[in-house]
């Protein structure tokens, strides 16, 4: 692809004659057609005096409920009814991030449009590209929300054309999770390898501490995942998915890091492929060593019966660096007014450094508001396990933006873990599975994205 974007293309522009998601076939996670009249756009640009409007006394927030957070949820809610006589309907809207995005485009041509919705890092560019969410910075300055307090790399994940389109939520990196006790009896430093070639150097004494069918190192794949931790790894190795919206898979550090993956799991032995869950297979003790979510930490810490140990993710000849994920909350644009307002008040609260701190201790994932970081309730945590930790101190030294192909454009996160699972599962040629799947990530981008920019 030839295009660069630029991420402050107008929002007229971009708005303006949506193409239907439902066109573009590359994925099964496509939503049905949604479109903008004239009308329509006119009115989603019309400012909204929100000194003018009355919150409504009851709205709906779509989750998935992530790091398993629901009770926790439900604690948050109650405290906010108690606190505003707003009423917030807390809807299970899929298993996953996936799931939910599925649901919200299908509901897009209906009446059943909740107020509030998860908005995952690879699918809140696609509700804004349709139209379906609002910008948020008008009502948060309104209700004096602090935004400045959002940490600025997970803030600036959902800025484009100048507005954020969702505040932060369940944010996280991906983490190196091993098994102390296994590091132990092996004879390792109490620490994760810096490199991967260190985790290879490590891997005859590690092998010899894992059972019957386990090993090293342990990976899981799929939609929202596979493309996320891989990130990582062709960094690593000095290449990327993309140069903006160009495309990079076939350059030669790119393809140096399809090719170290397949060695990873067919020449070394280092790794193995998970049936189902790495994280389950960690915390039974049949893998030594995993990546993680950061919303992980949290189950990961009550399941294992062994001490849990975490790690940045190590570092190839090019470096590397960790990409942020996760998700965030998103207030629809269909709703009211006076619906946005109550929205954007339990946003607010959601999302409070007090809040924020109890979801973070409750599940492992990031606190998003700086003053979160270091508040007592945060510095307890992290007295108490230092594990938590891992995941803030990776933010500040080794964080970096995913690039734009695998975020922005629609479908294209499931085509590249449809590659990298060639590679991992089938043992195809990186240059082979890349070529696989470019014709259609391009299309993508030339049906889906180049045309709004």
């Amino acid at each position: 692809m030839s295009h660069r974007p630029t991420r402050r293309a107008s929002r007229r522009t971009a708005a303006a004659a949506l193409t239907a998601v439902a066109a573009l076939t590359v994925t099964a996670c496509a939503g049905p057609s949604v479109g903008s009249s004239g009308d329509a756009e006119e009115a989603t640009e019309e400012a909204v005096d929100w000194s003018s409007v009355e919150p409504a006394s009851e709205i709906t927030w779509w989750s998935n409920h992530p790091g398993q957070s629901q009770e926790i949820e439900q604690q948050v809610i109650d405290a906010f009814e108690a606190e505003t006589d707003i009423s917030v309907e807390l809807v299970t809207a899929g298993a996953n991030y996936d799931e939910v995005a599925q649901r919200f485009q299908a509901a897009s041509q209906t009446d059943e449009m909740p107020d509030l919705v998860i908005a995952s890092d690879v699918w809140w560019f696609r509700y804004h590209l349709n139209d379906q969410i609002m910008p948020l910075d008008d009502v948060m300055e309104h209700l004096d929300a602090d935004a400045d307090d959002f940490q600025p790399a997970l803030y600036a994940d959902y800025e484009y054309e100048g507005q954020h389109w969702a505040v932060p939520y369940a944010r996280s990196t991906p983490l190196f999770y091993y098994n102390k006790d296994m590091w132990t009896a092996a004879g390792l430093p109490d620490r994760g390898p810096e490199t991967w070639a260190e985790l290879e150097e490590w891997n005859a004494s590690l092998s010899a501490q894992v059972p019957e069918g386990g090993s090293t190192f342990g990976l899981s794949t799929g939609p929202s995942w596979g493309a996320w931790w891989f990130e990582n790894m062709i960094w690593a190795q000095g290449g990327a998915y993309s140069d903006g919206f160009d495309l990079t898979l076939d350059t030669e550090e790119s393809l140096a890091g399809g090719q170290f993956l397949h060695d990873l799991f067919h020449e070394s032995g280092v790794a193995t492929l998970s049936a189902d869950d790495a994280m389950a297979d960690f915390a039974s003790g049949l893998i030594a060593s995993t990546i993680g979510s950061t919303g992980s930490l949290k189950g990961a810490l009550d399941a294992a019966s062994f001490e849990v140990g975490t790690a940045y993710l190590p570092d190839g000849p090019a470096g590397g660096g960790t990409p942020t994920g996760g998700t965030g909350v998103a207030i629809s644009s269909s709703s009211t007014p006076e619906e946005q307002l109550a929205a954007a008040m339990f946003l607010e609260f959601l999302t409070s450094t007090e809040n924020t701190a109890t979801f973070s201790q409750g599940t492992g994932y990031m606190p998003v508001r700086t003053s979160a970081v270091e508040s007592d309730t945060m510095t307890t945590i992290y007295e108490q396990t230092p594990q938590f930790r891992t995941a803030v101190d990776q933010l500040a030294d080794k964080a970096r933006i995913q690039d734009d192909v695998r975020v922005f454009v629609p479908g294209a996160d499931a085509l590249l873990n449809d590659a990298i699972e060639q590679i991992v599962i089938e043992g195809t040629d990186p240059a082979t599975a890349f070529e696989s799947v470019a014709p259609q990530i391009e299309r993508a981008y030339e049906e889906n994205v180049e045309p709004y920019l």
